[in-house]
């Protein structure tokens, strides 16, 4: 049997899909341990599961001032952001971190969040084996195709952080040469998907998570109490606070109509909402999800890969970071239509919303790459991957 130590960074949507991989890892007899901030990680692990708390005041001041800046940062140059602000920071602030977690857990192999990238550097130093995690398929859909000096940049920002710890230089360190779980399948990142063998494309990682949150399930009924046609309206827990000027632009498209739509959202953020809008801070997702008609969304991956599981067509609306990316595999995927968050007007995010509602092609191509997610396998197939691959 074998002994994984998965390396995350203290972002929910990379640690959430290790616990379901995790434990199908567990079941078949193999021990698992995770490497994190435990106050970011700890509360979505098992109960039981062994972690090494990465203790640092710097990772507290780079998760404080990076959600500050993270404000004020849009579409794809934020990328560049993510890199010289978060990323490379948190490697520097986890690397001792990762070392004496592997010097306590003695791993066989580390499984490393493709932004987590001290794991990486701690594997090469100590020539362990080590694959990679990638939550999110918008880093390997050529993200800075259109930002070159970006893509420069970020290639010299990785060789100094390789120099910075005795590594000689490497391409894309943040993929292990050996092997890379991808979380999305070809179907859906298209002619943009990496061909090598190394990368294994299972599907989300969902995990099936307990969720309490109170919602009114009437309000999806029409009159006659049969179901709705409803949208639901998330931009993801950070991007919530942004969204008033996008909040309104959909009340004022969706008033008076047919249909029910549900805004994840502050409700002081949406303060005139029609009769056929709910606004709630929050609503449990993957319960409502099997519901909808469509999503409307900034394109986070997790959203719309959820989503799409249920077959659920989408308008996108990225903000920032890898959202463009992701926006883009929607609208070549065939499963939804795309709007400029912040300077969409009511007649053009109508028109996108009516398409996506009307028109059979988008939920029958939202059904298709579902169809592709589940067939991949998710968390099972990775678990067993990574079981065959563990060097002997």
């Amino acid at each position: 049997m074998g002994r994984f130590l998965f390396v995350v960074p203290p972002l929910t949507g990379h640690i959430n899909p290790t616990v379901s991989i995790a434990v199908e890892l567990m079941r078949s007899g193999h021990e698992v341990a995770w490497a994190g901030h435990r106050d970011h990680v700890q509360q979505r692990l098992p109960a039981g599961a062994t972690l090494f708390d990465i203790e640092s005041h710097v990772t507290s001041r780079i998760l404080v001032d990076g959600l500050k800046k993270s404000q004020t940062v849009r579409g794809l140059a934020s990328l560049k952001f993510l890199w010289e602000d978060f990323f490379i920071p948190l490697a520097k602030s986890m690397v001792a971190g990762v070392d004496a977690a592997v010097d306590a857990f003695r791993p066989d192999a580390l499984v490393v969040d493709q932004q987590a990238l001290a794991g990486s550097i701690v594997a090469s130093r100590r020539d362990l084996p080590w694959a990679t995690l990638a939550t999110t398929s918008a880093t390997l859909a050529q993200p800075f195709q259109l930002l070159p000096t970006v893509r420069d940049w970020v290639d010299h920002q990785l060789a100094e952080l390789d120099a910075q710890f005795g590594i000689e230089r490497r391409v894309n360190p943040d993929l292990s040469p050996d092997c890379v779980i991808v979380c999305s399948t070809r179907e859906f990142v298209g002619n943009l998907a990496p061909s090598e063998a190394r990368f294994v494309w299972v599907g989300p990682s969902v995990r099936a998570r307990r969720d309490s949150t109170p919602f009114p399930m009437d309000f999806l009924l029409d009159p006659s109490g049969s179901p709705a046609t409803a949208v639901l309206v998330s931009l993801g827990t950070l991007n919530a606070s942004r969204g008033e000027r996008f909040y309104n632009v959909v009340c004022n498209a969706v008033r008076n109509r047919a249909i029910r739509v549900v805004i994840a959202a502050p409700p002081e953020l949406v303060p005139n909402a029609p009769d056929n809008v709910l606004v709630q801070p929050w609503v449990p997702q993957l319960e409502l999800l099997p519901k909808m008609s469509a999503i409307v969304t900034h394109g986070g991956h997790n959203t719309v890969c959820e989503a799409l599981l249920y077959g659920v067509p989408m308008v996108v609306a990225p903000i920032k970071d890898d959202q463009p990316v992701v926006a883009g595999l929607v609208v070549q995927a065939g499963v939804g239509e795309r709007v400029h968050f912040g300077r969409v007007k009511v007649p053009t995010f109508s028109a996108a919303l009516d398409r996506v509602l009307t028109e059979s092609h988008y939920r029958e191509n939202a059904a298709a790459i579902g169809d592709s997610f589940r067939r991949a396998g998710g968390a099972v197939a990775a678990a067993q991957h990574l079981i065959s691959w563990l060097p002997a």
